[in-house]
């Protein structure tokens, strides 16, 4: 890290525009820090920060979580788990990225056993990335599909095939005659259109992942788009994504309202409410573990944990900003959406329901299956269909894309931390070949076969992997770093607190945020079964390599900190300990933040003394107290 001269000091206090200029083009004459930038405002931080953690799952998984585990009841252990395990990490995750003002690898230079999980958050994110790339690249293709009357999967035209049928039913058949035994009759399951339209037409979709097909090419176009659209909006940065997200964070809830409000006044949107969180809920459901379990993993997923996202949009803030305050307010606003979200959704369903006389129990789906064969189903029984089907494909569209903003930016923070020279006039050249480099790396999931690639990544690297990196994160800051010394970090950001403000926040570091996640993790791995894309079962070259690239991302924790160790010198013991001591380059990015407690002179004098800073190892207990 470069250290600070007079000049450069006088520079930082005066904001000289000419030295801003000669280090970074993506840097403004007023920002704080003026090697790295920061937000042009808080608005822009908070908004980022929102549309990262408002994604897809806040639309098409929370609200059948809540239908399935009792509607109402529901609201109660996921807002426990917010307060317990979503809130604390969310708020460690901020803390921690803001504090030294780096990425997710170089903020474990507290920890140095640790810096292979920084780069296991990054590897996860550049792998959901890809997948998340052709998602938005399906919202693309489904908006530009719905700029036409009648919509093309509102009734089997001439691309579906003799199974498809305006009405769900179950037809039943015989070779011999209706008067056989029903043990002899077989089932011919009956596709609706839009289910019928999302495999034969959107996705083309093959028999399984052995038949990977050629590239489906509109697919592959609007993949390219949106990739496109994503650079565009990165190619200074946050400076620019900044702006960006004023849209982009902003307009799904206008989107969200307007089917709300449409969806009220239908027929059956009444049942539709009812089934999700109305006077059906199910009270008892709360005495099964599986319920919590659900509202832990929803809370956990949702609010992006774990993936190094959090700690690198807090990283461009002023070192003195709330970032206390600014946690509450992005996890209570994810939260609220979901809820919210839920209601624009089943006040259609139920609709949907009311039109094929069923109930709207059988038409709730949760992923794919909700965001583009029911809802999409749904949609077009409505009066002027084209118009909702269009704000909603848009609405997933925004959605995606800032939670996309964020992802990229993980990988060229964490570039341009490694080799500041190097990137400091190049963000833009940055942003745009990983761009490229993600859209080679998704044709594969744009082929026939790209579905199956699609959700064997989803199911194997953002899952049970993420709970172990928010594992490690938390014990390495609590127990290694020190609890004591990280809320000292804290206090050096938003000032001194009272013992009883951070009794709490042990609580959920020290003990109950890590035991929720050590439960939740056992049990994924103790009810793991072989993964799926609904009846099609994978082969098991495919289980294999979903395994390899789950390893492959943990691999880094143990592997980093063996190669670090067998670099250290002394005994092992020593050895041990210095990989447990905070590095000298770990400190406030700024010298006018660092204080008496990271300042140079006291380093070097800890150093002529052949002193170290007091290493956590042994004193779990004093942390806490």
């Amino acid at each position: 890290m470069r250290k600070y001269g007079l000049n450069s000091f006088k520079d930082l206090i005066f904001r000289n525009p000419a030295v801003v200029d000669q280090q970074d083009p993506h840097v403004d004459a007023d920002d704080e820090n003026n090697e790295r930038g920061n937000w042009a405002s808080k608005r822009e931080y908070i908004l980022s920060t929102i549309g990262y953690a408002v994604g897809l799952g806040n639309i098409w998984r929370f609200p059948y979580l809540a239908y399935k585990n009792g509607g109402g009841a529901f609201l109660i252990p996921y807002f426990v788990m917010l307060v317990v395990t979503g809130i604390p990490l969310f708020f460690l995750e901020s803390a921690f990225g803001q504090f030294c003002s780096q990425g997710p690898i170089n903020v474990w230079r507290a920890v140095p056993l640790l810096r292979g999980l920084g780069v296991a958050m990054v590897l996860v994110t550049l792998v959901v990335s890809i997948y998340y790339n052709v998602i938005i690249g399906y919202s693309l293709y489904y908006m530009f599909a719905s700029f036409q009357s009648p919509l093309p999967w509102s009734s089997c035209f001439s691309w579906s095939d003799s199974n498809c049928s305006n009405t769900p039913i179950v037809a039943n058949w015989t070779q011999e005659n209706s008067t056989c035994p029903q043990s002899n009759m077989i089932p011919v399951p009956i596709q609706s259109p839009s289910e019928q339209y999302w495999d034969r037409v959107a996705l083309q979709r093959s028999s399984g992942l052995d038949e990977t097909g050629p590239v489906v090419w509109h697919l592959a176009l609007c993949l390219l788009l949106s990739s496109l659209i994503v650079a565009a909006a990165l190619i200074r940065g946050i400076k620019s994504s900044g702006k960006v997200v004023y849209f982009t964070a902003t307009f799904p809830y206008v989107v969200i309202l307007i089917l709300l409000i449409r969806g009220a006044t239908l027929e059956g949107a009444r049942d539709g409410i009812e089934f999700y969180i109305g006077s059906k809920s199910n009270l008892t459901k709360l005495t099964e573990a599986q319920v919590w379990k659900d509202a832990a993993t929803q809370t956990f997923y949702s609010l992006s944990i774990g993936w190094g996202g959090v700690m690198t949009l807090a990283s461009y803030n002023n070192f003195h900003n709330n970032v206390f305050k600014d946690s509450f307010v992005v996890t209570l606003t994810n939260a609220g959406t979901s809820v919210l979200a839920g209601f624009a959704i089943f006040s259609i369903l139920g609709h949907m329901a009311h039109i094929y006389k069923m109930p709207v129990g059988e038409v709730v789906k949760e992923g794919f299956g909700l965001a583009f064969i029911a809802y999409p189903d749904a949609l077009s029984k409505l009066p002027i269909s084209p118009l909702w089907s269009v704000l909603f494909f848009f609405m997933l569209l925004t959605v995606g894309l800032d939670s996309q903003f964020a992802g990229i930016e993980v990988i060229t923070t964490c570039l341009h931390d490694a080799f500041p020279e190097t990137f400091k006039a190049k963000r833009a050249l940055l942003s745009i070949t990983t761009c490229a480099i993600l859209y080679l790396l998704g044709l594969p999931c744009v082929t026939r076969a790209g579905i199956y690639w699609v959700t064997l990544i989803d199911q194997y690297v953002a899952t049970w992997v993420l709970l172990f990196l928010a594992l490690f994160e938390v014990v390495g800051v609590a127990y290694i770093y020190g609890g004591n010394r990280y809320i000292k970090d804290i206090e050096m950001m938003i000032g001194k607190k009272s013992f009883a403000f951070w009794l709490w926040w042990r609580a959920c570091w020290f003990f109950i945020s890590p035991c929720v996640i050590v439960v939740i993790l056992v049990w994924s791995l103790m009810t793991l079964k072989p993964h799926s894309y609904g009846t099609v079962q994978y082969p098991a070259w495919g289980l294999g390599l979903g395994w390899c690239m789950a390893i492959f991302i943990l691999f880094w924790i143990p592997a980093m900190a063996l190669y670090n160790f067998i670099r250290a010198k002394g005994s092992p013991w020593k050895r041990l300990k210095s990989l447990c001591t905070p590095a000298e380059e770990w400190h406030p990015y700024l010298d006018i933040h660092r204080g008496e407690r990271y300042s140079e002179d006291r380093c070097r004098q800890s150093e002529s003394n052949g002193l170290k800073p007091k290493v956590n190892v042994n004193v779990i207990a004093s942390s806490w107290l």
